[in-house]
């Protein structure tokens, strides 16, 4: 397939350019390296799919990510990706793949199952921008599918981590705490295998691990030696685990903690000197 793939100076959409190129696809990058501007609507003619992951926000946040422009916050970021399927969907793009939130869901009650056809419940502007573009997605006559992720790690020198491996190693204070987590890797395939579908779910859920600091820092423990206390057991009964029926239905296997175990070295290698 010939993809249009935006954001891939972002951490997503790095690992999205990467897993469709590996896979032979050939794949234009929309970028600001590129003079992509989410809010333009390119001529995207010739092209088989999109896979839309660009998001402007402020530097690290994603929920208020907004800061003090709100307006702004949601005219780059809804009306633009509006902007955007409209353009594809003008240059005859069959199918785009749009990547949402699990913060779609951060209005529903704490300890919830969030499934795959569980309706959105923001709670915040990042999450009711992306259930919005969500719904435009899929009232439009193209084959669609928005993909609620949950936090994404990975090799990348700004990765998630590295401010919390180097407050480890450094011998600071961890505090405790778990979450869902997911590979970048495993994101960009299942982003890969929705397109591949001759008749895709219009959302799925693409989550994997739930990951508490304690394990992963006792990983980090194992590998640099560091006899530093580790941060006591979180609770994890108000957590909202993402099940994700649908893509598992489609074959999609997740690497667990084999994948972040195999990833540790190199995300190591890239932290932060704090």
């Amino acid at each position: 397939m010939k993809i249009a793939i935006t954001g891939t100076s972002g951490i997503v959409g790095g690992f999205a350019l990467r897993v469709a190129t590996a896979a032979g696809h050939q794949v234009t990058a929309l970028d600001r390296r590129s003079g992509y501007t989410l809010g333009d609507a390119p001529d995207l003619s010739g092209h088989d799919a999109l896979i839309h992951c660009a998001f402007a926000h402020a530097p690290g946040l994603y929920r208020g990510g907004e800061g003090d422009d709100a307006q702004g916050f949601r005219r780059a970021n809804l009306d633009g990706t509006i902007r955007l399927f409209e353009a594809a969907a003008d240059s005859g793009v069959g199918r785009i793949l749009f990547l949402s939130s699990r913060a779609v869901h951060d209005g529903h009650a704490p300890g919830i199952n969030l499934t795959d056809d569980l309706p959105a419940c923001p709670a915040n502007l990042y999450g009711e921008v992306k259930a919005r573009a969500e719904d435009h997605l899929r009232g439009m006559r193209l084959y669609g599918s928005s993909i609620r992720a949950t936090g994404i790690y990975g090799p990348g020198p700004a990765h998630k981590w590295r401010g919390l491996f180097a407050d480890y190693l450094a011998g600071r204070e961890i505090a405790a705490r778990a979450g869902t987590e997911l590979h970048g890797d495993d994101l960009a395939r299942a982003m890969l295998l929705l397109l591949e579908q001759n008749n895709p779910p219009p959302v799925v859920n693409a989550g994997d691990l739930i990951l508490d600091r304690r394990a992963l820092l006792a990983e980090v423990r194992h590998l640099t030696g560091c006899t530093h206390p580790l941060p006591p057991v979180a609770d994890i009964s108000a957590l909202r685990v993402l099940h994700c029926a649908r893509l598992a239905g489609l074959g999609w296997q997740p690497g667990g903690f084999g994948l972040l175990r195999a990833s540790l070295p190199a995300m190591l290698e890239s932290r932060a000197d704090m």
